[in-house]
């Protein structure tokens, strides 16, 4: 087990599901709730990491806040910041393709809530933001916990780009699915087969959390 690779992953992980859930909460009730023309838009562009290659992810990447593009010089220059071969880099790359892995469930979660039930806490008093947080956010609860094993997970197993975005850097951006390619390139099959081990059953753990979360609904809307 490369434990390096195994830090990097599980905090890479962790960071990206903590990061990205106040901005994927807000824009899943938007979609839930909102009737503007622009939302079949939101919907397809949230969706597009789901069908591009990691590749064309990286790519434009790379172009777009790569040290030698306008927006990463400006980011290396005034923020000491770069993006590529960094951890934070793998930060930023890991909010764009685990986007829908964390809005999906939400999205879910908030539009199973009635209008009714919001409309009935407004007449009760309770304005939008305290009926947000007494009431949506908590029937919306086990969406919640499904995005965030949804992202944890897939975040773990990520491998297109995080090598094009993060490199290979042992200690910074060797994730453990990095690194079980590197163990495959030198024929050591025992630490690929359980370091790819670790990975099936984090993957299996979260997502028997998604179905458990997901019965748990069902059972309580009958």
């Amino acid at each position: 087990m490369d434990w390096d690779a195994a830090r990097v992953s599980l905090w890479l992980a962790a960071a990206t599901a903590v990061s990205l859930l106040p901005p994927a909460v807000w824009l899943a009730r938007w979609l839930a709730t909102t009737a503007a023309r622009a939302r079949p838009v939101v919907e397809a562009a949230l969706l597009l990491p789901l069908l591009l290659p990691p590749t064309v992810i990286g790519f434009y990447f790379l172009t777009g806040l790569g040290g030698a593009s306008p927006v990463g010089e400006w980011l290396a220059r005034h923020a000491g910041l770069r993006l590529v071969f960094t951890f934070e880099g793998l930060l930023v790359a890991s909010w764009i393709v685990n986007l829908p892995f964390m809005v999906q469930p939400l999205h879910r979660a908030f539009a199973a809530i009635p209008r009714s039930v919001r409309e009935a806490a407004w007449v009760s008093g309770l304005s939008p933001w305290r009926t947000f947080w007494r009431i949506e956010l908590p029937l919306a609860w086990p969406g919640v916990l499904a995005g965030v094993a949804l992202t944890f997970a897939h975040t773990l197993g990520e491998f297109g780009v995080v090598l094009m975005v993060g490199g290979n850097i042992a200690g910074q951006t060797r994730t453990l699915s990095i690194a079980i390619y590197d163990r495959v390139q030198a024929f050591d099959n025992a630490a690929a087969a359980q370091m790819s081990l670790a990975l099936v059953l984090l993957a299996l753990l979260a997502l028997a959390l998604v179905f458990a979360l997901d019965r748990r609904n069902a059972l309580q809307e009958r």
